[in-house]
């Protein structure tokens, strides 16, 4: 095991000159993907619609194709999961990436083998990479990763079979030979639909092996971690499993959940890496220890293009658009991308900002569809986020969920009601909310100045639920799983009246 260790961290290494590369030439490495993704889909049916081999700069790539979201792409995606092929992408398509989104309307997305091997095997490969590179003295390859993914089903339309789920678990359904030697649990459990289930036997598998990564929605890893620890009847994590070095993890915002991995953990020499994976696909990785921004993998096939969140919305939105050279720090950009699956102009539904551009490296701010501006607040994830990590250090609580919604009252002004699942109570309630409130004010200047004298908006207000709460409306909602997170931010209120009313609050 020492020397396939030694191999496999030798080979990994050398996969940073080619990061190393696209970080040097980071534009000439986004236009040859723009180029070689419009050649290859230039004889589909969607290639020819747009004159895709008309296409010479990306002023024309701009005019010529439509700027997209789910809806305007689903009619060929749903032609293509019947069988119909060479619609959207050139190679065959039958696994599609099942996405729950906010909504109780699922999307699905489409997954070719050049976006499993260019994209996510790659990112897999970059992950372990990355971590073996800040950490020479790595001995990650003499155990296991544990990776918690969903499951899948299969279609038939007629004679054609498709297939959808969790793109984890298309991920391990189709892993190459060499990737599953590392990987854990087997696949009988890794697959299994029934997520309480599944736990349960994850749990009984995993907690007398040698595992030394894991990787998951913090959310739901917590879950399985407190249950391997009542199995073994230890307090730590350390004392399970004394050689796990790091965590990967995305999904979610890791600021709610940090505290309580250090205290599970019990061990200071674990490394944390932030991932910003998605069904659509893979996009950024944490590349420095003390940082937890990310860098823009730009060579998984995938070009991308950027809305600053401020001309969302207008009719000039397509003149507005830029691609990666004009990019500027501290700006909230929705992501719009194109990739070697057949999402072309994809509006992701996600925001970003670029903390550098030199190299390209950047942090997650929320979802277009996930913030609050009902009275101009534009209240993002990042400061909600930000604002539950602060109130926590200070009250000494501990945060499982939260969900946030207006309320709105006479005189066009009206608050924000917070539903709030705590690990553990904070010593001052009455406290935590006003560091919540004080916090926000400090990062948001819009919300700032709608607090203003409570002219617009009145003090935040605050309920905490019981634990479990939020459980029981993934549950009711077919919700389970870890492809499924709480809406952290509405401009309406009808998750938070469902939990509300589940919880007689």
């Amino acid at each position: 095991m020492p020397l396939i260790n030694s191999i496999a961290s030798w080979l990994m290494k050398k996969r940073m000159h080619q990061i190393e590369l696209f970080i040097k030439y980071p534009i000439d490495v986004q236009m040859e993907w723009m180029y070689s993704l419009v050649r290859d889909a230039a004889n589909t049916e969607y290639g020819q619609q747009y004159n895709f081999d008309e296409i010479e700069n990306y002023e024309q790539f701009k005019k010529f194709i439509p700027l997209n979201d789910y809806e305007s792409l689903k009619p060929l995606i749903d032609r293509t999961r019947r069988g119909e092929q060479n619609i959207i992408w050139h190679s065959e398509i039958k696994w599609f990436a099942k996405s729950s989104g906010t909504t109780d309307k699922s999307k699905f997305l489409p997954v070719s083998q050049e976006s499993l091997d260019g994209c996510h095997y790659n990112a897999g490969r970059d992950m372990v990479t990355l971590h073996c590179y800040n950490h020479p003295d790595t001995q990650l390859f003499t155990g296991k990763n544990l990776a918690l993914g969903g499951s899948y089903k299969e279609d038939q339309f007629g004679s054609h079979n498709s297939f959808h789920g969790d793109v984890s678990a298309i991920i391990i359904q189709n892993l190459p030979m060499w990737a599953d030697f590392f990987r854990a649990p087997d696949v009988s459990i890794a697959l299994m639909d029934e997520w309480e289930s599944k736990l349960e036997r994850m749990a009984d598998s995993m907690m007398n092996e040698n595992v030394t990564s894991i990787a998951g929605v913090p959310s739901w890893m917590l879950v399985l971690l407190k249950r391997i620890l009542q199995k073994k009847g230890v307090s730590s994590i350390n004392e399970v499993w004394p050689n796990l070095e790091v965590y990967f993890h995305g999904g979610v915002s890791f600021t709610p959940y940090k505290d309580q991995f250090a205290e599970i953990f019990c061990n200071p020499k674990v490394n944390y890496m932030q991932l910003y994976n998605a069904s659509e696909g893979f996009f950024g990785i944490q590349d420095q220890v003390e940082s937890d921004e990310m860098l823009l993998m730009l060579d998984y096939g995938i070009f991308y293009e950027f809305i600053d969140i401020k001309d969302l919305g207008s009719e000039s939105v397509n003149e507005r658009i830029i691609h990666l050279d004009k990019v500027k720090t501290g700006i909230d950009y929705a992501m719009v991308i194109t990739t070697n699956a057949g999402l072309w102009r994809y509006q992701l539904g996600d925001v970003i900002h670029f903390t550098s551009t030199n190299p390209y490296r950047f942090k997650i701010s929320g979802r277009t569809k996930q913030h609050i501006n009902v009275f101009g607040e534009e209240l993002m994830v990042h400061n909600t986020d930000s604002a539950i990590a602060s109130a926590c250090e200070k009250t000494h609580a501990r945060v499982k969920e939260y969900t946030v919604a207006p309320v709105f009252m006479e005189n066009n002004s009206g608050t924000h009601e917070w539903l709030i699942e705590f690990e553990k109570e904070p010593n001052n309630f009455d406290y935590f909310v006003s560091i919540l409130d004080e916090s926000l004010k400090r990062q948001n200047s819009d919300y700032e100045a709608k607090r203003y004298n409570n002219f617009v908006l009145h003090y935040p207000k605050v309920h905490s639920i019981p634990l479990g709460g939020f459980y029981k409306w993934q549950k009711q909602n077919n919700k389970i799983g870890g492809q499924f997170k709480i809406p952290r931010l509405s401009n309406d209120r009808k998750v938070l009246e469902e939990i509300l009313k589940l919880n007689s609050i």
